[in-house]
């Protein structure tokens, strides 16, 4: 919960950052995704958002989510799989660790086709905002 609270003020703040440099005093609406290896509580976060968001040129502003799957490439097999394919692996406590530090995901995944532990995580790790619609430059 403290992760995703974490998260809300750092993308109010960049929004409002964002506007504010480019004269905007409105925010319509941000489009935010979520990798899927975060295991971010969506509802926790766009609370987080809306109460973060008062009394800012976001206040307004309409909040969308997008999940990305994960995606892994074996660099020894080139198999690639999401993780779906492996989800029967990734116990609560697991998926907890690899909430906060996505990378440890190797520490308990092997790709389902070989077993080596030497892969890349192509898509779902991270949080960024994808898209911020805006109107109203300031003219004073």
């Amino acid at each position: 919960m403290v992760h995703e609270w974490a998260l809300a003020e750092a993308i109010v703040k960049t929004v409002t950052s964002i506007a504010l440099k480019k004269g905007i005093v409105r925010v319509r609406s941000v489009h935010v995704v979520l990798g899927e290896l975060q295991s971010i509580d969506r509802d926790i976060l766009k609370y987080a958002i809306n109460e973060l968001k008062k009394g800012t040129v976001m206040e307004d502003a309409e909040v969308f989510f997008e999940e990305e799957k994960a995606e892994f490439k074996c660099l020894n097999c080139n198999h690639k799989w999401g993780l779906n394919s492996v989800r029967e692996l990734v116990n609560p406590d697991i998926k907890e660790s690899i909430h906060f530090v996505p990378e440890v995901v190797h520490a308990f995944i092997k790709c389902p086709k070989c077993g080596s532990l030497d892969y890349e995580i192509v898509k779902g790790r991270g949080v960024w905002i994808k898209s911020i619609t805006m109107s109203g430059e300031d003219r004073r």
